[in-house]
């Protein structure tokens, strides 16, 4: 662990090795009876990654549900706008590589029948980008391979895992080679989160400094200095009791996401992050935060410990009060969609766009009744 006299910096030392230790199959084994159900299937072929790397959004053939039927209406509507195009030229156009992954499928058939819905996460990242995917009651709820997929496939979150050099830029290799990065799915258990009691929480050289509301909208039960207290008491030992000391090879720097329980006495641990520019400090900046640590590391042994700061949204007009329009709206529109607007106004659109809906009905019914 670092002395503490040695002089802090705004962020520790990221290395290859310590970033992979927030990859899912690096922490989960050690947190699992504290976080939630989950399963992790590594490794996964290189056709799965050209898959997800691949233009469009499609599914896999064989991951059947509803959802297949969209994919099917979806390359009609591209079949449409191509037709129409009269400067295309066809002889230009490859056809789509087709994929297929029955194994995958299967496994995730089998997690869904044993958790009765998950949500998917790669080595770091989540596709809650693509949230907008799937009912909005019910967000990132899958039940199906194809669930599964089409949030993967609208995600741009989940890109940065299928890069190397995404996954570890800003890291401090010095003369040692990367070490072995390997895609892996997760499937989490899902069930009804209420993002009210999400808490990001800040943990430099073992000192857990600050606490953050995760949900940028305004609650009035989190301006109640009691529940404030109570909250900041019961994450403080649930953080001495079961996390604290377990991350040497980070030296001790990390941040954690917290799910609160209804009477804000306990909870389980949602996710891992370095503690590096990459994760948002949400609504603290890493200068404050970096200000908490000088101060923390002065407080005197015999002293009280330190107690860590807790940051929510304290009004409506709060800046980081979350706005009208909807969040990650840059990305709740399917390219194709886009790609079929091109040329035609709103009425032209929707009237294609229906004609394709009516045809791909039709078209399922004949082939369910033959």
């Amino acid at each position: 662990m670092p002395t503490a006299i040695s002089v802090p910096t705004l962020f520790p030392i990221l290395t290859p090795d310590v970033l992979l230790a927030f990859q899912f199959s690096s922490w989960y084994p050690r947190f699992a009876s504290k976080s939630i159900k989950s399963t992790i299937i590594k490794p996964l072929t290189q056709d799965f990654h050209d898959y997800l790397r691949s233009d469009g959004v499609f599914l896999p053939e064989g991951s059947e549900d509803l959802s297949v039927r969209f994919g099917s209406c979806v390359e009609r509507l591209e079949d449409s706008t191509d037709n129409s195009d009269a400067d295309e030229d066809e002889e230009s156009r490859e056809p789509r590589r087709m994929f297929a992954f029955p194994e995958l499928d299967a496994k995730i058939r089998d997690t869904v029948k044993q958790y009765g819905a998950v949500f998917p996460k790669l080595n770091f990242s989540s596709p809650r980008d693509a949230a907008w995917m799937l009912p909005p009651s019910f967000p990132l709820k899958c039940t199906a391979p194809s669930d599964v997929y089409s949030l993967l496939k609208s995600s741009d979150f989940i890109l940065h895992d299928l890069d190397e050099d995404h996954v570890f830029e800003g890291c401090d290799s010095g003369a040692k080679s990367r070490p072995e990065y390997t895609l892996e799915l997760v499937l989490r258990k899902w069930y009804p989160v209420d993002r009210s009691r999400e808490l990001r929480c800040f943990v430099r050289r073992e000192i857990l400094l600050g606490i953050s509301q995760r949900d940028p909208n305004y609650y009035d039960f989190w301006n109640e200095h009691g529940t404030q207290q109570k909250v900041v008491d019961a994450l403080t030992r649930y953080w001495e009791e079961n996390v604290k000391g377990k991350w040497e090879d980070t030296d001790g720097n990390y941040i954690f996401d917290f799910l609160l329980s209804r009477d804000f006495a306990k909870g389980h641990i949602i996710d891992f992050n370095p503690y590096a520019p990459r994760t948002d400090p949400l609504l603290f900046e890493y200068e404050e935060l970096l200000d908490l640590l000088t101060e923390a590391s002065s407080v005197s042994p015999s002293a009280n410990h330190y107690h860590p700061v807790l940051k929510v949204v304290d009004s409506r007009s709060h800046p980081a009060a979350a706005r009208n329009a909807p969040i990650y709206q840059h990305n709740m529109v399917p390219m194709e969609a886009l790609a079929l607007s091109g040329g035609r106004n709103v009425e032209e659109f929707a009237e294609v766009w229906q004609e394709q809906l009516r045809q791909s009905t039709e078209g399922t019914y004949s082939d369910d009744e033959s």
